[in-house]
């Protein structure tokens, strides 16, 4: 795998992490405890993995795409980037102690944290995989 094919994985990485934490909402819904930690783990392991490719290419790689597109599409695919990045900021560690009181099962002050890391953390995996599709496959 070549630097150049992260993106795409990156993109796969954050894709697979919204479908767990889809479905981890799903099964804590149904109060289906057991099946809800695993896919919140699944989705913090995608994420972290994610993370690791991300920030491998970005060091190592040296690599810059710009957007191409123009006019209105340029301004979505900003805005779209740049509320992604300010909250991609905040994913990492809202993440982690979600996720540690989770397991540790302080379920009130985890349900109050989780309230918020789940639609931001849904958020920047969803919106990374756009900001991919809109820079190597729409507008490229």
């Amino acid at each position: 795998m070549s630097a150049s094919d992260l993106p795409t994985l990156n993109a796969f990485l954050n894709g697979l992490a919204s479908v767990f934490l889809i479905v981890a909402f799903l099964f804590i819904r149904r109060k289906m405890i057991p099946q809800h930690r695993a896919m919140m783990l699944a989705a913090f392991i995608t994420s972290g993995l994610f993370l690791v490719s991300y920030l491998t290419y970005h060091f190592s790689a040296h690599l810059i795409t710009r957007f191409q597109g123009e006019g209105i599409a340029r301004i979505v695919y900003f805005a779209i980037l740049i509320s992604h990045s300010v909250l991609a900021v905040a994913v990492p560690p809202m993440a982690f102690v979600t996720l540690f009181r989770g397991l540790k099962m302080k379920v009130d002050r985890h349900r109050m944290l989780a309230r918020w890391t789940l639609p931001i953390w849904l958020y920047v995996s969803v919106t990374g995989v756009a900001v991919y599709f809109m820079l190597y496959h729409i507008y490229a």
